[in-house]
Formats: C-alpha cells, sequence, structure tokens
C-alpha cells in the first residue's frame, strides 16, 4: 500500500509546527504521491517556500496572483487536481476563517473550491486548543467532511505541557495511507488488563550530595508515565511510583513520589506484594554519596574527592521475593553489547522478560518523545520493534505482558 501517482495538496498555516511540513512533504514523496504546497503569507516567516519547493519540485503557492507577472494561482484548479487536500499545521486563525467561509487567502480559497477529501491537523498551545470557539469551529469543520487529526500531548512552544502538538508527520502520512487506499490499516487487539493491579515505577532518582547539589540522570519519566497511561486505559489498576518528572500524572492511577534511590526502593517493598505485575521503567542510580552535607559544600579551588556507596538494587530485589503468580518486567538502556548485557540483567534479577532499548538507536535515549526496543524473555523470544511514539511503545509492552498473564 502507498501513494503511487496520488496527488496531495498540503497546506501550512502560520505555527512553529510548520517545521513538520518538511518531513510531511519528503514521507510523502518517498510513498509516491505527487505533493504540492500552499501556504498563508504569515507560514512564510516560520519556514521557507524555497525549501518546500525543493523537496516538493513544485512550486509553492502563497499568493493570489505572482507579484511579478501577475500569473494567477487558480484555486478552483488547485482544488480540482488534488486526490487529498491535507492541511498541517491547522492554526486556530486559519482554523476559524475555514468555519465562516473568510476566504481573504489562497489557502483558504482554494478549500472552498476543494473536490476532494479533506485532513487537518490542529497545532497550538493547549489553552488556544480548549477554549470553546476552537472547539466550537472543530466541529463546524468535522459537520463539513472534514477529518480532524486529533493533536497530542507534549511539550509545547510555550514551554507549558499539554495537548496542542501536532500529530507527528510519521502517523499523518499513516492516516492519509488509510484515507485513500480505503482499506484501513491492520489494527492490533486492544489489551485488556482488566483487573490487574499494576506496579509501574518512572523517572530519575536524585541523590543529594547537600542542600543544593544532587546526582542525577537524564530520565524524563516519559515511558514510565506512557505506561501507565496505556496499563489504566487497558482496565488495570495502576500504583505509579515516580521519581522527580515534570510531567502531568494520568487520570485514574494512584501516584507515590519519591526523591532518592533508598525512597523509590521502600516504596517498591511495601506496595510489591499487592500487585500482580512490577514494571521497572525508572532509571534508579546504582550509587549514592556516602555522605550527605548539611550545608553547602564551597569551593576551595583544591581537587575535591566523592565517594560512592552503591544503592539498594531494587529489580534484584523483587526477583528473590517474586512468587509464580506474579510478573515482573525489568528495563536495560544500554550503549554497547546491548543484548548479552539485557540478557545477563534478565537472569540477574529474576525478570520475566525485559525491555532493551540502546543509546546508539536514533531517537530512543532519554528525553525522546519515541523509543525503539527490543523485548527479550526468559524462554530467550526476541521481538524487535521499529521506532514509535513512547504511547504506541506502552501498548507493544501492555501486550507482551497480556501473554504472560494468561500464563499465571
Amino acid at each position: 500500500m502507498n501513494l503511487k501517482d496520488r496527488k496531495i495538496l498540503l497546506g501550512i498555516t502560520a505555527s512553529i509546527a510548520a517545521y513538520k511540513s518538511a518531513i510531511l512533504v519528503r514521507l510523502l514523496i518517498r510513498e509516491g504521491a505527487d505533493v504540492k504546497v500552499i501556504m498563508t503569507p504569515m507560514a512564510r516567516e516560520f519556514i521557507s517556500p524555497v525549501t518546500l519547493s525543493a523537496l516538493s519540485g513544485n512550486p509553492v503557492c502563497c499568493e493570489f496572483f505572482s507579484g511579478n507577472d501577475g500569473t494567477w494561482h487558480s484555486h478552483i484548479e488547485l482544488g480540482s487536481w488534488a486526490d487529498l487536500f491535507l492541511i498541517a499545521p491547522l492554526t486556530a486563525c486559519t482554523m476559524g476563517k475555514m468555519a465562516n467561509g473568510i476566504a481573504d487567502n489562497l489557502l483558504v480559497a482554494t478549500w472552498l473550491s476543494a473536490r476532494c477529501p479533506v485532513m487537518v491537523a490542529p497545532a497550538m498551545d493547549m489553552d488556544m486548543f480548549q477554549h470553546p470557539s476552537t472547539r466550537q469551529n472543530l466541529e463546524i469543520l468535522q459537520s463539513f467532511g472534514v477529518q480532524i487529526i486529533e493533536p497530542v500531548t507534549g511539550e509545547l512552544a510555550s514551554g507549558l505541557y499539554g495537548k496542542g502538538r501536532m500529530e507527528e508527520p510519521e502517523k499523518i502520512v499513516s492516516m492519509v495511507l488509510e484515507q485513500l487506499s480505503g482499506q484501513p490499516p491492520e489494527k492490533k487487539k486492544p489489551v485488556d488488563l482488566t483487573g490487574l493491579r499494576i506496579l509501574i515505577t518512572a523517572g530519575p532518582t536524585h541523590e543529594p550530595l547537600d542542600p543544593v547539589r544532587y546526582m542525577g540522570n537524564h530520565s524524563s519519566g516519559k515511558m514510565g508515565y506512557a505506561l501507565a497511561q496505556a496499563a489504566c486505559d487497558a482496565g488495570a489498576r495502576v500504583t505509579l511510583i515516580s521519581g522527580p518528572v515534570l510531567l502531568e500524572p494520568p487520570g485514574g492511577i494512584r501516584l507515590l513520589r519519591t526523591v532518592t534511590a533508598s525512597e523509590m526502593f521502600e516504596a517498591c517493598m511495601n506496595e510489591f506484594n499487592l500487585c500482580d505485575v512490577a514494571i521497572m521503567a525508572a532509571a534508579v542510580a546504582d550509587y549514592t554519596p556516602e555522605q550527605y552535607e548539611p550545608e553547602k559544600i564551597k569551593k576551595s579551588g583544591r581537587e575535591w574527592s566523592l565517594r560512592l556507596k552503591p544503592t539498594r538494587d531494587i529489580a534484584a530485589e523483587l526477583g528473590k521475593r517474586k512468587t509464580d503468580k506474579q510478573v515482573l518486567v525489568g528495563f536495560a538502556l544500554e550503549t554497547e553489547d546491548e543484548m548479552a548485557n539485557a540478557r545477563k540483567k534478565m537472569s540477574k534479577k529474576n525478570l520475566d522478560f525485559i525491555v532493551l532499548n540502546s543509546l546508539n538507536d536514533p531517537g530512543a535515549g532519554f528525553g525522546e518523545e519515541t523509543n525503539k526496543i527490543t523485548i527479550i524473555d526468559k524462554n530467550n523470544n526476541v521481538t524487535e520493534y521499529g521506532l514509535k511514539k513512547k504511547e504506541d511503545t506502552a501498548i507493544d509492552i501492555l501486550a507482551k505482558l497480556q501473554e504472560y498473564v494468561k500464563n499465571i
């Protein structure tokens, strides 16, 4: 299934997410599509028409008329040419114009003339997306037959965290393929973990040196929080033990906040007997300072040695306590000898399966919105997964868990 010989008209509006449009053009062409681009005048402030023209192989249209020779860019012809009109990103401003038929630019005029299916991918700050006028305009567009590609939750250009990020180009192209093929992609069976009690750890730990400084790592907690949300959606009763992160906790879960490896250890020991499954997604410190200084350590200009002692291994201790009716899942983030190190960790800690990801894989490290994993189980079955959003990776992990739960 591809887009060979299909004509895609890509509309771009004035959003910071316009940089993703260049990726969209590339991916659509890779699938065989012929792509033409229309931009609103202000969109040129965010991405260059020269870039998009070079990527698409077609001139980019921004105005009704060319300022040089008066050439008319016919919105009628553009709307008739396309097999699909995709507007990504779609701002609140252009959305309002479309909902009310205000054709003061080429993009909206073309939309009013389009005879093909129309898909839009909104992109804006979370407060703008939740505003009643935006919700009303979305309902109006849907009543016109426009397919809405829902924005996702994540970090926004404003620095806030919430729903409003434009969907990733790869997912948009997948939806375009579905729209134009007439055949929806194969859907996975939904994960059902109804009634299971699942313990999940997430995020880093911070090991204090003094009242000001600490030792830590770059874990954002996104993978663990995605697992907690997906498990809750699948019907599980979720307890999330979280290190210090800048994330909003999923709704419907029980959240226990911790800071240090010792605090997370104690929380896990207290909760483990009450759960059916434990998923150790946190990046727990292996070492902690041997001595905590109650006052800020002053700079002296001399060399300073720091003595460390090992922390208690949470996964290993749970592996000792695990019964035949419990499933224990670990994570391994590796930089070398990935498979060997993951297998060793799984065996040493008595895990049922381990989720391996490598810092050598682009997009699979700390702080990323995506992950690329390999799952290895204690029977030495190996399953590799492609680069996906962490929300989708979480579903893959829970689908594997569902197989194990059936056998306990």
